[in-house]
């Protein structure tokens, strides 16, 4: 084809690719703005989230081409292990002063929203500098970065009950920011494999700029963000059925649904850190020219059945909240026996896709528990600790994952157990409960 044609077809197939953006953007806005979204702010939040997901899949995929399959395996398990337990440090420390401390500052969930998004753009410009000279400060970069997603994810979720609009439920605002999250992320998924194709530094080069833009719209979210009227505090240990003695416990069936979504958290955590090692180190036949394509396939399997939850807990009206925690802890557990008794290819995407749609209806159901059972007053600082918890469960998911030998049925069947007794205690504990509640 001449050049000129080349040239031609070229700057249309731009135009075109533009035109579908501008229009697909267009949609979602409209969609995010939705009943009385607009005008309480919850559009604003909903954009952020997809931004804020957007970079952390560029993000995310910048490090599997170098955590994962550029430093060997025994250096990088042991490096991200010690990194995952130093994360569990500051969420420890500061998860029961994070709220309170935030609710004495004027602006001080924006700027908290805004400094998470700001502190990964400058890291991820670190980290470019670093996978392209091979400097020593890619891990502690790495690790800022993973703590500052999961800070982020904490704050967020202290924001959320303060600009949802009557007409939306709080599962249901919840369900949007998520689809939002994942519609981001698989828009920018490609766009950065595309960056990363002109070297392993500028897929982080572009996610540096996704969380700068992010940071501008953190700060650009609504006053009433950072409004916490009428509200009170519950501690850290309340949330997590610890004892003791609290002024503003949270109820029994909530604590029910947290400890069920702990187990998924757990799973989650470990799955991505267990079969992004070990499918590195034992890819299946047929697949050991491909590691990063056969992890995709994982990752793709995860993200469906996440998705897939996300739309069924919004299509679903009315279903017991309590049932559904167990219903999904229970399959989890028996799709990790299966997988560590007959591993392969199709059980490795059955189970994650089974693992991120049982993650996904379980956060809905506790968000229902949530909304239902506990005070407004208190409900704000429930749900920030609830997901400091879920957040500290997937990181030691995660450490579990990384710390057990890359033999697919030991570390399966390992985490198998964990979760069988874990649903024994669960049950144990399980409060009587018979009216339904709408999820949707």
């Amino acid at each position: 084809m001449p050049p000129g044609r080349v040239r031609r077809a070229a700057r249309a197939t731009g135009r075109g690719t533009s035109t579908a953006v501008r229009g697909t953007v267009r949609l979602a806005r409209r969609a995010s703005r939705a009943e009385g979204a607009g005008d309480s702010g919850l559009s604003r939040l909903i954009e952020l989230h997809a931004v804020n997901a957007a970079g952390d899949a560029a993000l995310a995929i910048s490090l599997a081409g170098t955590l994962f399959f550029q430093v060997p395996t025994g250096e990088a398990r042991g490096q991200v292990a010690l990194f995952l337990a130093l994360t569990m440090l500051p969420f420890a420390v500061m998860a029961p002063l994070i709220g309170p401390l935030l609710d004495r500052f004027g602006n001080g969930r924006r700027w908290a929203i805004g400094g998470t998004m700001a502190l990964r753009g400058f890291l991820c410009w670190v980290l470019a500098d670093a996978v392209a000279s091979e400097s020593l400060a890619l891990f502690p970069a790495a690790l800022g970065c993973l703590v500052a997603s999961k800070a982020y994810g904490v704050t967020r979720a202290s924001a959320v009950p303060r600009v949802v609009p009557e007409r939306l439920t709080l599962v249901k605002a919840n369900s949007r920011i998520s689809l939002a999250g994942t519609v981001g992320a698989a828009v920018s998924a490609p766009l950065a494999v595309g960056a990363s194709l002109l070297g392993p530094d500028w897929s982080l080069r572009y996610a540096f700029a996704l969380f700068v833009f992010a940071t501008i719209l953190a700060i650009l979210l609504p006053a009433r963000v950072d409004s916490a009227a009428g509200e009170e505090q519950v501690a850290l240990g309340s949330v997590g059925g610890i004892g003791g003695s609290f002024r503003s416990p949270v109820p029994a069936r909530v604590v029910f649904a947290l400890r069920c979504n702990a187990g998924l958290r757990l799973l989650s955590g470990f799955l991505v850190m267990f079969m992004a090692f070990l499918l590195r180190d034992q890819p299946f036949p047929g697949w050991e020219d491909r590691p990063e394509l056969l992890l995709g396939l994982v990752v793709g399997a995860a993200g469906a059945g996440s998705t897939l939850g996300i739309a069924l807990g919004s299509l679903l009206r009315s279903v017991r909240p309590e049932l559904t925690v167990v219903l999904v802890l229970v399959l989890d557990t028996v799709l990790v026996v299966v997988a560590a008794l007959f591993y392969g290819l199709l059980v490795a995407a059955l189970l994650g896709l089974t693992a991120g749609l049982c993650q996904s209806l379980g956060k809905l159901s506790l968000d229902a528990l949530i909304q239902r059972e506990v005070p407004e007053r208190t409900r704000t600082s429930a749900f920030a600790r609830s997901e400091t918890l879920l957040q500290m469960s997937w990181v030691l998911g995660g450490f579990l994952g990384i710390a057990l030998p890359l033999i697919p049925r030991l570390g399966l069947g390992v985490v198998a157990a964990v979760l069988l007794a874990w649903t024994v205690v669960v049950l144990t504990h399980r409060p009587r409960t018979r009216e339904p509640v709408a999820v949707g």
